[in-house]
């Protein structure tokens, strides 16, 4: 059983459909004591970062969510925005995130782009695995995620990348710390590729 976590700010309704089409049993939930229960999290998150952090605070569940994580080593998988509030903080807000994971998330480049991108950088895109995990097996080679995001994360220990994509230059797409994982795209709209990765994080 995975739990989605409900906190106001995520696409929750599609990540649990896609779990049903892989034949994973999810619960959708903002309770406390559920959350405390889980075997299994994901984070999920859409929007801005300030509201999503302030989100989460006011639920109430950042507390439940440190114990569970931080000291009983639930494995937690954040997805977009979710996957940016594990870290310090974001160029789009001046909310801290939850710290998790040494890392901050920044805008997107414009001048190495150098206008060969739209941003938003939206649609499908490979990513390239940096590092075996139990998260991205089977996803070695030419697997396509869908992304939509104007901010990504930028890692400050590499031991903490998983992955990584290019958008005009590579920018970190994946991250785990322990049983803390990050993924910058959507697996919930990504086909084949997001029910492999989410099957993979049922199994983990």
């Amino acid at each position: 059983m995975i739990t989605i976590i409900d906190y106001g700010a995520g696409n929750i309704k599609s990540i649990q459909n896609m779990l049903k089409k892989i034949g994973v049993k999810s619960l959708i939930s903002s309770d406390p004591i559920e959350i405390a229960n889980a075997a299994k999290l994901i984070l999920p998150g859409v929007g801005h970062f300030d509201f999503g952090m302030r989100n989460l605070k006011k639920s109430g569940l950042v507390e439940v969510l440190e114990t569970s994580v931080l000291e009983n080593n639930i494995p937690i998988l954040g997805i977009c925005l979710g996957a940016q509030l594990l870290g310090n903080s974001s160029e789009e807000g001046v909310e801290s995130g939850l710290g998790w994971i040494d890392m901050d998330v920044v805008k997107f480049d414009v001048e190495k782009i150098e206008n060969q991108f739209k941003i938003p950088h939206m649609g499908w895109n490979e990513i390239e695995v940096i590092q075996s995990s139990g998260l991205l097996t089977n996803l070695e080679q030419e697997a396509r995620f869908y992304f939509v995001h104007t901010f990504h994360m930028k890692s400050r220990n590499l031991e903490d990348v998983l992955a990584t994509s290019n958008y005009g230059y590579n920018f970190t797409s994946a991250v785990k710390r322990g049983n803390i994982y990050g993924v910058q795209f959507h697996p919930e709209k990504s086909h084949k590729y997001g029910m492999q990765l989410l099957s993979n994080f049922s199994n983990l």
